[in-house]
């Protein structure tokens, strides 16, 4: 009698944050435009009909990974933020945070990918988009308060600054991300600090 065959093993599917992390390191090392779901799987032992199980659409691994991406800025903002140190530095720190590291930055590669495809997106995707930029806002609030109450920074409202330094801070960093001539990290670090120094500062220096 002959011995029927073993079943075959399955490959046990590696865990989604490993997924979102190849996908990351593509977008650093190949560029967007070469983060298939097809490619993906192959760096992760999936198929793209796997992926296309737990992510169900292209948009939506795009979103997991900003998301898992932002969180670990999260804990690194966390951390600059909660240091002992004079509110100015701490801001310096969550604006040396925010700026692109240069052109094809991979967070803010996808991040602009994510806003771009976010005109079709439903409403809870956008919830989700709102919640990773508010995030940054109430953390800058809160230490723009903090340099208030400590008297290092004008007494400005808090809100209405912090909406305009991150409007300023998302112009200059685009044009960081995109490569756009004549616009690199130092040059907008440098008309940040001037902005500050100008508006917010104390002392003005």
């Amino acid at each position: 009698m002959s011995t029927p065959p073993s079943p075959r093993r399955r490959t046990p599917a590696p865990p989604r944050e490993d997924v979102l992390a190849a996908a990351m390191d593509m977008i650093a090392e190949r560029g967007l435009e070469k983060l298939t779901m097809a490619a993906l799987g192959r760096e992760v032992g999936m198929s793209s009909g796997h992926l296309l199980y737990y992510f169900r659409s292209k948009d939506e691994l795009l979103l997991r990974t900003l998301e898992w991406s932002e969180g670990r800025l999260g804990a690194e903002r966390g951390r600059l933020l909660t240091r002992s140190a004079p509110a100015r530095d701490r801001l310096a720190a969550y604006v040396d945070l925010y700026v692109p590291d240069g052109h094809r930055d991979p967070h803010w590669t996808l991040w602009l990918e994510v806003w771009n495809r976010s005109q079709n997106a439903d409403d809870d995707a956008r919830a989700r988009q709102a919640a990773i930029e508010g995030a940054w806002h109430r953390d800058l609030v809160a230490l723009v308060a903090e340099g208030i109450s400590r008297g290092e920074f004008r007494p400005v409202d808090a809100d209405r600054f912090a909406a305009r330094l991150r409007a300023l801070l998302d112009g200059f960093s685009i044009h960081v991300a995109i490569g756009l001539r004549g616009t690199d990290r130092n040059q907008v670090l440098a008309h940040v600090r001037e902005f500050v120094a100008g508006t917010l500062l104390a002392d003005g220096s």
